[in-house]
């Protein structure tokens, strides 16, 4: 059932003496289909930024959903076949009718302008955009936060440490997935800080970096967008709930291994 604040923007008009009430107490009691399956929509809040586009390419190349939007300030033409652009009102978020959604946090790109025009939530807005969603109709929705925190402006840290997590949880979400970081800040958050000398050594070892493994190397944001449109795609199988994603998850993906592997065992012991 949609959420009371979603109004259908047009009625039909219908010939209700034409329809037999007998077929109609019929159609009623019969159970659904098992095989049956709804097309689904999904809504993207945080479509710019490395991470959001990486999210909005795999939400689009797995051909899952029947529609894939992604909110917007502005209207624009979008690149992607299959994208749709769907406005910040609540009319536009209700009328796109998403059972879907993630909100995506990224530091902000300044690559072109593209990314202006889409929506880029902040953390401390987190409670509100997820009050949006629900009043929408969404009722599963995936919170993705930076895979590499030491990257990010301070700000958005700070803002990152302080999601008020337990007040979208206790909103009545089916379900509700916090991706964690899969990285905890290192030197390189602190380089700022450090004394002129010690920047300077900071910097050097960290050229030491691409002499290291892959698979020892910090998650990309393909690894991080590639788990979470598998869970997006897997989420009505799973039992309701609110679960945190563990790093490891993430850490065990960036290895090779399928996401949707992965996430369905992961879901499955959960």
């Amino acid at each position: 059932m949609r959420a009371a604040a979603c109004r259908p923007l047009y009625v039909g008009h219908y010939h209700a003496r034409m329809l037999n009430p007998h077929t109609a107490l019929a159609a009623a009691l019969k159970p659904a289909a098992r095989g049956a399956s709804t097309p689904r929509r999904v809504l993207v809040l945080g479509g710019a930024g490395t991470l959001g586009a990486a999210v909005l390419e795999q939400l689009l190349a797995s051909h899952y959903f029947e529609r894939v939007g992604v909110l917007a300030h502005a209207s624009l033409q979008p690149a992607l076949r299959g994208l749709h652009v769907v406005a910040d009102t609540d009319a536009a978020r209700c009328a796109f009718a998403a059972d879907t959604a993630l909100i995506v946090f990224d530091r902000e790109r300044h690559a072109n302008g593209r990314d202006a025009a889409f929506v880029r939530p902040l953390p401390a807005e987190l409670p509100h955009r997820a009050h949006q969603l629900l009043q929408a109709g969404v009722r599963r929705m995936l919170v993705v936060v930076p895979h590499a925190p030491a990257l990010l402006p301070q700000a958005l840290k700070v803002g990152l440490a302080s999601l008020d997590e337990a007040a979208v949880a206790a909103m009545g979400f089916s379900q509700l997935v916090f991706m964690r970081m899969a990285q905890s800040p290192g030197v390189a958050a602190d380089a700022p800080r450090l004394p002129p000398l010690q920047r300077v050594a900071a910097g050097m070892l960290s050229q030491l970096r691409w002499m290291v493994p892959s698979r020892d190397q910090p998650v990309r944001s393909d690894t991080v967008a590639r788990v979470a449109a598998a869970l997006a795609m897997a989420l009505p199988q799973a039992a309701p709930g609110t679960r945190v994603l563990a790093p490891e998850l993430l850490w065990q993906a960036a290895q090779g291994q399928p996401a949707a592997d992965l996430v369905a065992t992961w879901l499955a012991a959960g």
